[in-house]
């Protein structure tokens, strides 16, 4: 068995896979996940997803990984669809059949459209 600190008041939280102070995390996963820069082009795939509940999703992928420009985006078009929706690693999702009304916002920040 490892000997680590389960827990300590001097440092905070602790990250579960290596031990490590959550701000000095040294895992491989958490360095990268969220972060990725976001490249002048980025080629977004549209598409229509149907739920086990039967209702229809509209998925924006192939976005960059980036937490702070995901949660942005899904709040800019959630608002805009008037809907709900969430954000994931590398894709939006909102509720409903919004492809016509994405299309055109995805566009007008100077990215490509796909589907």
């Amino acid at each position: 068995m490892k000997d680590r600190i389960v827990f300590s008041s001097g440092v905070g939280r602790r990250c579960p896979e290596c031990g490590w102070p959550e701000i000095d995390c040294r895992c491989s996963s958490t360095l990268t996940r969220g972060r990725e820069a976001v490249p002048p082009v980025v080629t977004a795939k549209l598409r229509v997803e149907k739920r086990a509940s039967g209702k229809s999703v509209t998925v924006v992928d192939g976005l960059p990984d980036n937490a702070e420009l995901l949660s942005g985006l899904a709040k800019e078009w959630k608002k805009a669809c008037g809907t709900g929706g969430t954000a994931g690693q590398g894709w939006v999702e909102l509720q409903g059949d919004q492809r016509e009304r994405l299309r055109e916002m995805v566009r007008k920040r100077g990215w490509k459209v796909k589907g």
